[in-house]
């Protein structure tokens, strides 16, 4: 559907969609909703709420308003069970300043919980996946790993430690995204979800009509033991769909190890954001992740001019920020 109104809709894979109802405001709209990936039911309700609240974040946006999405199995799931994880739920929505204002359940053989958002924008700094630009820095604010890490709980491989850091990133909110949008700091932004790191690379690249270069040893890992798990076989069906699909648009340098491009398509779950940032606008960038203590602030490589958005996955950087 198309409409003047309308700055963001499906077209571009983006992250939400996006409607403008005056020359100062727009509306960010967008749903998510996950199956458990982790035991604890208060941690799994916090994760769901800050992956849903992360697609208005990574437009630029701030949350206003969200709905409850929760399915429940029949007559399996102790009424306790649902209610601690709508109680983990409303924590992050409070902490986003966002305001709960109802919700929806149905029957489902498996639980299911997310959030349906709505959140504003200002028309003109609307952050998008279609304006990376060549000669910007690629910037990720979170450490990659979570879904092997949760792959290996359902194997009960992963330790309490290493399921403690990934929970304490997937709860993290990227609320400094509004911060980015307002401020007019990166030239384009997506969050790392479903589709792992290449995935959502690949598709800036192509709403931006640009390729990358991606700088395997800069990307950062949660823990190092996160390896240990791949090479125990903890990568999900859909991180495998990831890297087969990554293959058809990558270029991987023949020193690239086997479990490097397995971190580099692992499906997240409320990961961070990958932002393209001009090279005057790095430092300032990387001011206000600090300031915000994001998880990390890591340059990951650069956005190039290319004939078609490939993407050439090296070891090192030749030159530039490490």
């Amino acid at each position: 559907m198309r409409d003047p109104k309308l700055i963001v809709g499906a077209d571009t894979s983006d992250d939400a969609g996006v409607y403008r109802l005056d020359r100062r405001h727009a509306l960010v709209l967008t749903a998510d909703f996950l199956t458990p990936i982790v035991d604890d039911p208060l941690a799994f309700g916090q994760i769901a709420a800050a992956n849903s609240l992360s697609d208005v974040y990574a437009m630029g946006g701030r949350p206003l308003t969200a709905l409850n999405l929760m399915c429940l199995p029949d007559e399996k799931l102790p009424p306790d069970i649902a209610g601690t994880v709508l109680r983990g739920g409303a924590m992050k929505i409070r902490e986003a300043g966002c305001l709960l204002v109802g919700g929806h359940t149905m029957r489902n053989p498996e639980l299911v919980y997310g959030l349906s958002v709505t959140g504003v924008v200002s028309p003109r700094r609307v952050l998008t996946n279609d304006n990376a630009r060549p000669g910007d820095f690629l910037v990720l604010t979170k450490p990659l790993g979570t879904g092997v890490i949760t792959t290996g709980i359902r194997r009960d491989l992963s330790p309490p430690a290493l399921v403690k850091k990934a929970v304490s990133v997937m709860t993290r909110l990227n609320s400094v995204g509004a911060e980015l949008g307002e401020s007019r700091l990166a030239h384009a932004a997506t969050d790392v979800t479903g589709f792992g790191l290449l995935g959502h690379l690949g598709s800036m690249c192509k709403a931006s009509a640009v390729g990358a270069e991606l700088w395997a040893d800069a990307v950062p890992v949660i823990a190092k033991e996160v390896f240990e798990l791949i090479a125990q076989g903890c990568v999900s069906a859909g991180s495998r769909s990831n890297l087969l699909a990554a293959n058809e648009v990558a270029e991987w340098a023949s020193d690239i190890r086997a479990e490097q491009k397995t971190l580099l398509t692992d499906a997240q779950t409320s990961g961070g954001l990958l932002l393209s940032v001009g090279p005057r606008r790095l430092e300032a960038v990387q001011r206000l992740l600090k300031q915000e203590r994001t998880p990390c602030a890591a340059v990951i490589g650069r956005i190039v001019r290319t004939r078609k958005p490939v993407i050439t996955i090296k070891r090192r950087a030749a030159g530039g920020p490490h």
